[in-house]
């Protein structure tokens, strides 16, 4: 199990959004049974996976009822199997019937981004290569897909466009040119990385002598990510400090002959982007 990430600052904002959307005016359904009944539910997990999203469900209960008890079997980032009880509840029958939807919603997704994040870091283990997310994450819930990312073992690329320089191929062409892009980055003054992604080998060796943060090479063969991964190690062995990334359509059956090349991380969109959520199961005892 991985160290877990710094809770997003935007939990309790996202929780709210979530509940207001399913329950509108009130859930109607619920209504049906009295006021004052208590119930018991377990939930289950009907896979194999990393679990993912415990403080989401602790805010979606606590925020329908805050004296509502539940108590985990599992912890954040954990693996698990299949039929595997994760969590009992226990509080007014309306409450945990209110609350199962939006708190399956977040365990599942988030469940689901861990799990596939953990497949990918599993597949490079022993190459030294980290695996890395993007920006193409589920609007609204990007703070919470990346540390879900992190919870799977992997990690974050740049937040957002605010926290880090990554000029790819229209920033070069609307630019001059990658020298150009990257000097006028430079001249800005923001203190933040400067990442630059490279097409060509010509390219690779511009940003190397701008001693750029990171080198995204990207959609390079096999043959030139070596040749950019040599190049990259005589900088840092003369003192430069570039770190070499690969992207471009990485597969699981296919991501460990890429960190076999020699690359420090390889980011895969797929852990974000093509989310498969867990599948889950909540029933009242």
């Amino acid at each position: 199990m991985s160290a877990m990430p710094t809770l997003p600052a935007d939990l309790a904002a996202t929780v709210d959004r979530a509940l207001a959307e399913d329950l509108g005016s009130g859930d109607v359904t619920a209504r049906l049974i009295a006021a004052d009944v208590v119930a018991t539910a377990h939930v289950l997990v009907r896979e194999d996976a990393v679990i993912c999203g415990l403080p989401w469900v602790e805010a979606v209960f606590r925020r329908i009822q805050p004296d509502l008890q539940i108590d985990w079997l599992v912890q954040e980032g954990q693996r698990v199997t299949a039929d595997q009880r994760l969590f009992t509840l226990r509080g007014l029958a309306r409450s945990l019937l209110t609350g199962e939807r939006t708190a399956l919603n977040f365990l599942q997704t988030l469940s689901g981004t861990a799990t596939v994040t953990r497949r990918y870091v599993d597949a490079v283990a022993g190459t030294g290569c980290a695996i890395v997310d993007t920006r193409k994450t589920l609007p609204g819930l990007r703070n919470a897909q990346k540390y879900a990312v992190v919870c799977g073992g992997g990690v974050n690329h740049r937040i957002g466009l605010y926290d880090a320089f990554l000029i790819k191929e229209n920033h070069i062409a609307a630019a001059g040119g990658i020298r150009q892009a990257i000097q006028q980055a430079r001249a800005l003054g923001l203190g933040v990385p400067l990442m630059t992604e490279a097409e060509t080998l010509d390219e690779a060796c511009i940003a190397l002598a701008e001693d750029v943060d990171l080198l995204l090479v990207d959609d390079f063969s096999h043959d030139l990510i070596r040749q950019a991964v040599a190049l990259v190690r005589q900088h840092r062995a003369a003192g430069g400090r570039t770190v070499i990334e690969y992207s471009g359509g990485a597969t699981l059956a296919g991501i460990r002959a890429l960190a076999e090349c020699g690359v420090d991380r390889i980011s895969v969109g797929s852990l974000t982007k093509h989310v498969q959520a867990v599948d889950l199961s909540m029933r009242f005892a």
